[in-house]
């Protein structure tokens, strides 16, 4: 979303943001940017406005997270309402979610300076956390699915990454909405991560020589089986298995990772060092638990293709990110929990390593070609424009 503003500032827009204080790497607000509720900052296109997320200490409490979401898009409907001056008039407003409870949020603030209201979906909820099980009260998917089709109902135009994202929304519209669903897909800026030799200052700081390295750079949660990593790390020995991130899954997966001395967890790194992170595999992860592939499209498949890198991906057929995979020849698909697939795929490509060369930059070329930030902040402003 921050490159997606640089574009429409670069298009000459006025932009204004209300977002978070910078919380999410360590579930806590980071060093510096305490003290206070609403921080606001004047800048040379608009202004930004960064509120309190109220984190909860217990990162796996469904509830706790739920009343800081709810907390937070309170604060933020207020702020949005007064965002460059309350009389202001104004184009659009873009809400983005998760959280779902964004989309009232946006949906009063619109209303309130009379403006059109694009809502944003990068994962479809309530259905990840069913399908994960984070959610199994009937009581309260009840709710979400009554709030997720009320936001939809409530915006002008509803905004998926994908053909397979905007199918579910629409089954869940009466057909007088289902129109006002489109697909803007996501982006990787090609001039940041670029292709960069595997011999970098990451793998050294890490202990790792010329091993071959099986990477998975992202949130640790319950949506991504990475089980099948530790699964494979017990069966190849001899490859070094790198977990970069963090999550509400990671102390379980360290805790059955222990005996494991080829399996390294690391901690988000700045995003300067995104490409040199990237960089230092030989082959990337990108896993979904079954039934996730309809509802999430994983953003960091674009990073890794842009790193010229090849994935193994564990996702539900004929879904996204698999259709990307064969349109770009960048890696191989398998399905969700099949660890024996999962496994012969990493050995196919560490048997083969100018496969691997080939496939990494297939996937270059075709980001190069497909997923430019420009063309996506113009559809975006195209989107805007049709509405005003």
């Amino acid at each position: 979303m921050t490159r997606i503003v640089e574009e429409m500032v670069a298009a000459g827009c006025e932009i204004h943001v209300v977002t978070s204080l910078p919380w999410y790497r360590n579930h806590r607000i980071e060093s510096g940017w305490t003290g206070r509720l609403v921080r606001r900052e004047k800048t040379t296109w608009g202004t930004i406005t960064r509120i309190h997320p109220f984190p909860g200490k217990d990162k796996r409490s469904l509830l706790r997270r739920a009343v800081g979401f709810a907390l937070f898009s309170i604060v933020a409907g207020w702020c949005s309402m007064t965002a460059g001056g309350f009389r202001r008039r104004i184009d659009a407003v873009i809400a983005m979610s998760p959280p779902l409870t964004l989309g009232l949020t946006g949906w009063c603030a619109a209303r309130l300076r009379r403006a059109p209201l694009v809502f944003n979906i990068q994962d479809v909820f309530p259905d990840a956390a069913i399908q994960t099980g984070a959610i199994s009260n009937k009581t309260i998917i009840s709710c979400a699915s009554w709030l997720e089709r009320v936001s939809y109902k409530r915006s002008d135009r509803v905004v998926v990454l994908s053909e397979d994202l905007r199918r579910n929304l629409v089954a869940k519209l009466p057909s007088k909405h289902q129109g006002k669903v489109v697909v803007i897909p996501n982006f990787v800026d090609a001039t940041h991560i670029t292709p960069l030799s595997r011999d970098t200052k990451y793998r050294t700081e890490l202990g790792i020589g010329d091993e071959l390295v099986v990477m998975y750079a992202g949130n640790v949660g319950f949506s991504q089986s990475l089980d099948l990593l530790l699964a494979a790390a017990k069966k190849l020995p001899d490859v070094v298995f790198v977990i970069n991130g963090e999550g509400s899954a990671r102390t379980l997966l360290q805790e059955s990772a222990k005996t494991l001395a080829n399996v390294k967890f690391v901690d988000y790194q700045p995003a300067e060092r995104v490409p040199e992170v990237l960089a230092s595999a030989d082959i990337h992860v990108v896993p979904l638990r079954a039934g996730l592939g309809s509802v999430s499209v994983p953003s960091k498949t674009y990073s890794i293709l842009a790193a010229a890198r090849p994935i193994v991906a564990a996702i539900d057929a004929d879904t996204e990110v698999p259709r990307i995979l064969a349109a770009s020849g960048a890696g191989i698909v398998v399905q969700p929990g099949d660890e024996a697939s999962f496994i012969s795929a990493l050995n196919e490509l560490r048997n083969d390593r100018a496969r691997m060369i080939e496939m990494g930059q297939s996937g270059r070329v075709w980001v190069e070609t497909h997923v430019s930030p420009a063309v996506v902040a113009d559809s975006y402003l195209l989107l805007i424009s049709s509405l005003a």
